[in-house]
């Protein structure tokens, strides 16, 4: 089995959606989050985009508690993990002291992925950033064809 921070299979439509969301939330004005979930049966293939209920601003975002408990139990009843948690920056695409202290999930090797202007460019990961937790706590950018293949 996978484990998190692997390689994982991204569906064409899994990329497509995801940037579908980000642009219609944001609306080239405040950033947005989406989870990549796949089940445990199958971790290092990628089957669903999840946007967080969340309220959004220019510079960040905070999940709904409530939305995030159900969904918690969601994962559960669905036996489904997030695998990578992708958002956007109004600018330059990087880690930011917020997106260190603040990763849906902490557990060494997980993987966040940053698109940047909103995801308003074009749809792909050309200047995006990916950072994989460390086992120290500490994030480190890993190269993005590592770690996703585009199916």
């Amino acid at each position: 089995m996978n484990e998190p921070g692997d390689r994982y299979m991204v569906p064409a439509a899994v990329v497509e959606q995801t940037f579908a969301e980000l642009r219609r939330c944001g609306r080239g004005v405040s950033e947005c989050q989406v989870l990549w979930l796949s089940p445990w049966s199958s971790v290092s293939t990628i089957e669903r985009v999840v946007h967080p209920k969340h309220h959004a601003h220019g510079v960040g975002f905070e999940l709904d508690d409530a939305w995030l408990n159900d969904f918690w139990r969601g994962l559960t009843a669905t036996r489904s993990g997030i695998r990578v948690q992708v958002h956007t920056h109004p600018n330059e695409a990087f880690h930011s002291s917020t997106d260190d202290a603040w990763p849906i999930i902490h557990v060494p090797g997980f993987l966040s992925l940053v698109i940047p202007r909103f995801a308003t460019g074009s749809v792909g990961f050309e200047d995006a950033f990916l950072a994989r937790l460390q086992t120290d706590g500490t994030w480190r950018e890993v190269a993005i064809p590592e770690h996703f293949e585009i199916v």
